[in-house]
């Protein structure tokens, strides 16, 4: 088993940066992709960003390249979620996720809690 832990959201201004931590604890041995995703109010949970075990492959949505970028310490079991420029409908709780593949599908084995990132006008 996995746990993840996510944090470091908040409420911010229309074009500031934050960057979200997703911890990882239990079996963190096992080689794990890593992905965020995200869910607006009254939206299905969609891909952000994602990242294999040894960082050498990286996705992101549209909606956010050039923008996010994702990156990992395996040694301190951790993931991040670099968002730049940050749009009011980047409005989201924002979850990390764990699975054996990276791939933009919710087809993750483990799931964070989220974190809930607010970015007015």
């Amino acid at each position: 088993q996995v746990q993840l832990v996510e944090s470091g959201g908040g409420l911010v201004q229309a074009g500031v940066s934050l960057r979200l931590s997703c911890v990882a604890s239990g079996r963190t041995s096992s080689r794990y992709a890593m992905a965020w995703f995200r869910q607006a109010p009254g939206k299905e949970r969609a891909f952000v960003a994602g990242t294999t075990w040894s960082g050498s492959r990286t996705d992101y949505s549209g909606s956010v390249k050039g923008r996010f970028t994702i990156s990992r310490d395996n040694a301190k079991n951790t993931v991040y979620l670099q968002m730049n420029s940050l749009k009011p409908e980047d409005t989201a709780v924002y979850y990390c996720a764990a699975g054996p593949e990276l791939a933009s599908s919710r087809n993750y084995n483990y799931w964070g809690q989220g974190t809930q990132v607010t970015v007015s006008s």
